[in-house]
């Protein structure tokens, strides 16, 4: 954890206060409180002075890391992204810059466009330029840890996505037990010859739910029908279904994504393969789309909007207590699944 992040909520103040704490007081939310301590001119003078006075009788001092922010004043928290275009990239960008926006502040996007270290280190030195005043990373790959290493010390920042890493601070949809739920509702249902169709192995989102999907069916004392990798679009789930519409024996499939799961369906479909009924499929993010698939697909939901909501509170300091367990999913359970025939 960087030093920034690392602060007390506030330095001088009494023990375990907030700007949550600010916020009760006064009556108004904490998006409010950080505006009135960002002297954002969005804020009625009437409430301005209320939140002043409640942060004098509090004696409240913001950390370091939300003055360092107030006085850099570029206004501008940095997303480092890879593959921005995927759902769940895209859904942690959409929530990071509605939470930055309820704070007065906007958000400056770089995408990698690869995993490889020039394109990443090129993104970081982009937004450095911009003298961003926060970076939150959404590039979950080995490639974006080694880049954050070089960074100032100073500069806070957040992993999302990716389960923690070495020293970074991270932030996550707790990617094991979504895994559980998925797979476990295949188990309840009787499914024991089960295949997973496996996210970028340089992901590492795709490892964390590979290494559950196996660690979960092992504790029932089974094995992996067949493990393929894909590479998040629905393409490759189509490749995959072809080959796993041959295999009569596999009951079911857990899809790493939803994108994936759809190309699946679409192969079984041409296969001659009936879902729910010869096979059951389980996918994993809750695309919109997911409602409206043929079959409707089960699948496991991430909060993104939690997850940029606890991202932009980190990275501006404005509550030390904000949750860094992981976030818990969701399972929905549609017409893909079904009891093993």
């Amino acid at each position: 954890m960087t030093s920034a992040e690392a602060q007390p909520p506030g330095e001088g103040a009494a023990t375990g206060l907030s700007i949550r704490d600010v916020a009760r007081l006064a009556g108004v939310s904490y998006q409010t409180v950080s505006r009135v301590l960002n002297e954002h001119p969005s804020v009625r003078q009437a409430t301005r002075e209320r939140v002043q006075a409640v942060i004098a009788e509090l004696g409240y001092t913001p950390s370091r890391a939300a003055r360092s922010l107030s006085t850099r004043r570029s206004g501008v928290i940095g997303i480092l992204a890879t593959s921005s275009a995927e759902f769940g990239p895209a859904s942690c960008i959409q929530a990071i810059e509605t939470a930055a926006r309820a704070h007065g502040y906007t958000v400056s996007v770089a995408d990698t466009g690869s995993t490889s270290q020039g394109e990443v280190r090129s993104s970081l030195d982009h937004l450095l330029s911009q003298q961003v005043e926060a970076l939150a990373v959404i590039a979950p790959h080995g490639e974006a840890l080694t880049a954050l290493e070089t960074l100032p010390s100073a500069l806070p920042r957040v992993m999302l996505q990716a389960p923690g890493h070495g020293t970074h601070p991270g932030l996550a949809v707790d990617q094991a037990a979504g895994v559980g739920l998925a797979v476990g509702h295949l188990l309840e249902l009787g499914h024991t010859s089960i295949a997973h169709i496996a996210g970028p192995s340089d992901w590492l989102d795709a490892t964390a739910r590979s290494a559950a999907f196996s660690a979960v069916l092992d504790s029932a004392g089974l094995a992996p029908a067949a493990i393929l990798e894909g590479d998040w679009s629905a393409g490759s789930g189509y490749r995959i279904g072809l080959e796993l519409a041959a295999h009569r024996r596999i009951t079911a499939v857990f899809s790493s994504n939803d994108q994936m799961a759809l190309g699946l369906l679409h192969a079984l479909h041409e296969g001659g393969v009936r879902v729910p009924d010869d096979i059951s499929v389980v996918g994993f993010d809750d695309i919109p789309e997911a409602a409206h698939f043929w079959p409707p697909l089960t699948t496991v939901r991430q909060d993104f909007a939690e997850l940029g909501r606890r991202c932009v509170d980190r990275l501006l300091g404005l509550d030390a207590e904000a949750a860094s367990a992981p976030i818990e999913p969701v399972l929905l359970r549609r017409r893909s699944t079904a009891p093993v025939s």
